[in-house]
């Protein structure tokens, strides 16, 4: 077996230079031979480091546009975006917080497309080849599912300037992730059945919300379509429990919780956390109460009426409790001799300690 790659790193004998000036991208930038190479190091470094994004793209950004002047090079520079989300396992999230940042702040913008236009158009050449990705070999779906999945997180993470300055996603997009899951369902091997999950865990609550306020029912179709493939197809056990919990989730408002009332109008019938912050009390038997219970709010004053006495015992010394135990009480509640002998003492140590 060859060991032999078409994606392997061009070789130069020693004491070759290679001609770096074949790359798009301008030479000379922030100390690297080429452009091109800054690039790819700044993006294995997010890889591996994914928390420096926010300390450090203002800089690369700042890179770029001293390197990315010429049509060409923001082609490349889309390029290596692209490939770097959809073949690091990972990479797709913030790689498309990168696309969204780069589309706002690159200075170079021509006419003939500018970085987020060309990007778009990058995924659409990925997005006609659907059908046959999600027929073809392993290594053609993995490309497939991995083009999916950083599509989806673009629909999230890619802002675009609406004409009355409001922050809008891509429609086209939506459109997109759409037609995507139509392919995905309409080949249910159990790859493509996975990606499908991922993909509506990740956007199902948000596109469902869009489709709704056009008046869709889109998301009905789908989930009819999941029950279908549950149904109806050879896929694994466990792909079909997957399908199963994602129709589930989906029955929860995919996991959101809506309160129904402001706090001035919380009920303990309608909000489940009205007694929350109420203390928890427990009867002789151990039984806790809360107030919850009918009779919360009786038992709970008869507990601050005997704090209260106790506080008076205290403060007086001697004389409370007979305020309020019955003489039925005492008889039940006798004390051992022996414990009451240390009772005692201990009053009194208490109280001779006070009058010290």
């Amino acid at each position: 077996m060859s060991k032999l790659s078409v994606n392997a790193p061009e070789f130069y004998p020693s004491g070759y230079t290679a001609n770096h000036t074949e790359s798009s991208l301008e030479d000379g930038c922030d100390g690297y031979p080429t452009s091109t190479e800054y690039v790819q190091d700044f993006l294995n470094h997010l890889a591996e480091q994914p928390a420096c994004f926010e300390t450090e793209i203002a800089h690369f950004s700042e890179i770029l546009n001293g390197c990315v002047n010429t049509h060409e090079a923001l082609q490349e520079l889309v390029e290596l975006i692209y490939q770097q989300a959809t073949s690091v396992p990972n990479f797709s999230y913030i790689g498309a917080r990168l696309c969204n940042y780069l589309s706002h702040h690159l200075a170079f913008n021509p006419q003939n497309g500018n970085f987020r236009q060309l990007l778009l158009g990058r995924c659409h050449k990925e997005f006609e080849n659907r059908d046959g990705a999600a027929k073809g070999d392993d290594a053609a779906r993995k490309r497939f599912h991995a083009f999916v999945l950083f599509l989806a997180e673009l629909y999230l993470n890619l802002e675009i300037q609406g004409s009355k300055g409001q922050v809008n996603r891509a429609d086209i997009l939506q459109t997109g992730l759409h037609e995507l899951l139509n392919t995905l369902f309409s080949n249910p091997l159990d790859g493509n059945l996975i990606c499908a999950v991922k993909l509506l865990k990740l956007t199902g609550s948000v596109l469902e919300d869009a489709w709704k306020e056009k008046g869709s029912t889109y998301m009905d179709s789908i989930i009819q379509k999941i029950e279908n493939v549950v149904l109806d197809a050879n896929c694994s056990r466990d792909v079909k429990h997957m399908l199963l919990k994602l129709v589930e989730l989906r029955s929860s408002n995919w996991g959101r919780v809506h309160i129904a009332s402001t706090y001035r109008e919380a009920t303990p019938e309608n909000d489940p956390n009205y007694f929350m912050n109420e203390p928890t009390f427990y009867t002789s038997e151990g039984v806790p109460f809360t107030a919850a219970d009918p009779d919360y709010q009786e038992k709970y004053q008869e507990l601050l009426d005997r704090q209260d006495l106790f506080q008076g015992y205290e403060e007086n010394g001697t004389g409370a409790e007979d305020q309020y135990f019955d003489d039925d009480d005492e008889k039940d509640d006798e004390m051992d001799p022996e414990i009451e002998e240390a009772y005692e003492k201990f009053c009194l140590e208490s109280e001779r300690k006070r009058k010290q």
